[in-house]
């Protein structure tokens, strides 16, 4: 808790007793009170208990400790890529993936004055998100641990060049101006989050869905091992919605694959599919199975 700005603090004390009072009820999040991911969780499970967290690995500490009954996890925004290395962080959790979430980006430029300005601090990602707009006012772009976070830096820093971007009512929760707002450079900007659980959903109870199913692999070191796996999934109609490559360990001789499908185990197609890719891979983890928030896909699986 001590890592989060003063001004959030009292915050995200309140808020971590509400959690503690009924954990199953609890929604984990990364990120300052007012953080995107704040609003995600209360867009999602309206009726859940807000448990703000420093970082990612915490939050899913708190679903693993049982201090959160889920957490949800920003994995890619639509402008500027991957968010959280889940890949990374879920296998090693040992949680599954329950569901997805979908959430248009409205960003705001707030400080403690008017301007101008000579540093914005934000998260990473709303950087990105606010590249163009930043460098068309010469503002110097600072990466901050979350959006609220950096609001609340600001406020606390008591300098009236400095300024955030955030979402707008983190302006209101730590006392600065909002100068601008939809400083986003693009107006589609939207972030896909999954929520993350102990338990895996039962791919049965989806039969009567559009489901996703997501796992991670690592296909044989042999030649044209990965046109073979994926040759599974093209002769048995199942559309891969996404493939992402990444390194596993220093070596550089072992790469890993994270995949989204449409649709779940138990159809015949996605099973066959499934069965070639295992036979081809060294590796093949499924990391969970659930409904569609948005739909992808129109073919069998």
């Amino acid at each position: 808790m001590d890592s989060f700005p003063g001004p959030a603090r009292k915050l995200v004390e309140q808020m971590r007793q509400s959690a503690e009072s009924a954990p199953d009820r609890a929604i984990a999040f990364q990120g300052s009170p007012g953080a995107n991911s704040h609003a995600a969780a209360t867009q999602f499970a309206p009726e859940a208990l807000p448990l703000p967290c420093f970082s990612f690995s915490d939050a899913l500490d708190a679903v693993k400790n049982g201090r959160a009954g889920c957490a949800i996890i920003p994995i890619e925004n639509s402008q500027n890529g991957r968010v959280a290395d889940i890949h990374f962080l879920l296998p090693e959790s040992g949680l599954s993936i329950v569901a997805e979430h979908f959430m248009p980006i409205r960003h705001a430029l707030m400080g403690l004055s008017e301007g101008p300005f000579e540093v914005a601090y934000s998260h990473p990602q709303a950087l990105g998100q606010s590249r163009r707009f930043l460098r068309e006012r010469g503002i110097v772009p600072l990466s901050h641990a979350d959006t609220a976070g950096a609001a609340a830096f600001v406020a606390e820093s008591n300098n009236p060049t400095l300024c955030a971007i955030a979402p707008a009512v983190a302006a209101d929760l730590y006392g600065l101006k909002i100068v601008e707002e939809n400083v986003e450079d693009a107006a589609d900007n939207t972030t896909r989050f999954v929520v993350l659980a102990k338990d895996a959903r039962d791919p049965s109870e989806l039969s009567n869905t559009q489901a996703m199913t997501t796992f991670i692999f690592e296909v044989k070191n042999i030649p044209a091992a990965l046109y073979k796996a994926m040759g599974g999934f093209a002769t048995n109609g199942v559309n891969m919605t996404k493939l992402e490559s990444y390194q596993k360990g220093a070596s550089f001789e072992a790469t890993m694959f994270y995949a989204d499908i449409v649709g779940a185990p138990g159809e015949p197609a996605v099973d066959r599919a499934l069965e070639e890719l295992a036979f081809h891979s060294k590796e093949l983890r499924l990391l969970g199975s659930y409904e569609q928030a948005m739909r992808r896909g129109m073919g069998e699986g």
